[in-house]
């Protein structure tokens, strides 16, 4: 009852003490009497936002090699270690020339107009967790990491705010400023044309991926007697009996699907070239480090140079432990989870144009 007394005769005191103030809130001009200017150091702890004109960049450096060993400890958990994702976190690596496809990647080397975007948000929101805690020179290496993943420069690549300007970006063309206002808005705002209709509308496409409409409905009536299946069995005996015996269909399409984190960096089949990593075509059988027009590091030059062929042994202790199988190379990738997965890869390269010729 006293604690209750006590709040309520305090309520009232406030109350008068507001009702009977003589003497207003300072107030800057215009405004309503709240708040105040905000100081210079709170202006530029919130002002960290990079143009893509330069205006914000800050002096630093940093090289792809140091950007590599930052990415794998702040950003390959949610982003893969090749920028190729991990679960439903974003792609960073890829996408060249599907985005007049039916199955686009936007990524920041086949979508992103602007390189300022890449650095500014890996300044303001990254790593997960610590946003913010990363030096100048820790972004600038970062996004030097980022660009080669994308194979827009050389391993060797150092970038500085007074080279940055100098990156083009492949989809910048493709942005411009929305115009809607003066070439759209009166189209579209104005009275509905009601003369010179179409008789009649048929459907032209379905779905977004056409190729995944039927073009006819399956055959489900009684036609389909045994009698006819009976009379085809044979011949589809003869035909698998022919066929040449070839790895596991499972097997390869498990590592088809391995091979996605490999994606980033690799290609592999009909007009495969080299990238962020060589071309995988005519590797199974082929010594170490010899595929023309990439630049290997020493240590996959040493390896080939003694004799090294990529077969079923090499390639899978290759790929549980790239680092540790050659040392010192400069493969990024932490290898994969056991051996059957290996087996998987092994598989779907030698499937799909790995046999060395």
């Amino acid at each position: 009852m006293i604690k209750t007394l006590t709040l309520s005769t305090t309520i009232v005191a406030l109350g008068a003490s507001f009702a009977f103030a003589e003497t207003p809130a300072p107030a800057r001009e215009g405004g309503f009497g709240l708040g105040r200017a905000a100081l210079p150091e709170e202006v530029a702890a919130w002002d960290i936002d990079i143009r893509p004109d330069g205006l914000g960049l800050p002096v630093g450096s940093g090289d792809v090699y140091t950007g590599e060993e930052l990415y794998i400890d702040n950003c390959a958990a949610c982003h893969g270690d090749f920028g190729e994702a991990v679960g439903r976190w974003p792609v960073l690596a890829g996408g060249r020339g599907t985005l007049d496809g039916e199955d686009p990647h936007k990524t920041i080397g086949s979508y992103w107009p602007y390189l300022s975007t890449v650095w500014d948000y890996v300044h303001r929101a990254m790593p997960y967790g610590a946003a913010q805690s990363l030096s100048d020179d820790e972004v600038y290496a970062i996004t030097a990491y980022l660009m080669y993943l994308n194979d827009m420069v050389d391993d060797d690549f150092v970038l500085s705010n007074e080279n940055f300007l100098e990156m083009p970006m492949d989809n910048q063309q493709a942005f411009f400023m929305d115009n809607r206002a003066e070439t759209e808005y009166a189209v579209f705002s104005g009275e509905p044309c009601m003369t010179n209709c179409a008789t009649s509308v048929s459907i032209t496409a379905r779905a977004t991926v056409l190729s995944v409409t039927p073009e006819a409905e399956a055959d489900t009536s009684a036609a389909a007697t045994p009698a006819v299946a009976e009379e085809a069995a044979p011949a589809a005996a003869v035909v698998e009996a022919a066929a040449p015996a070839g790895p596991d269909p499972a097997l390869v399409a498990a590592g088809e699907g391995l091979f996605r984190q490999c994606a980033s960096c690799h290609q592999i089949g009909e007009g495969a070239v080299n990238r962020t990593g060589p071309q995988l075509n005519n590797t199974f059988g082929a010594a170490v480090g010899s595929h023309d027009g990439f630049r290997y590091s020493p240590a996959f030059q040493q390896a080939g140079e003694s004799g090294m062929v990529w077969n079923d042994e090499t390639l899978t202790a290759f790929l549980l432990d790239p680092r540790g199988y050659i040392q010192g190379n400069r493969m990024a990738f932490r290898g994969l989870r056991s051996e059957e997965d290996a087996a998987a890869m092994v598989a779907y390269i030698r499937a799909v144009g790995g046999e060395a010729k």
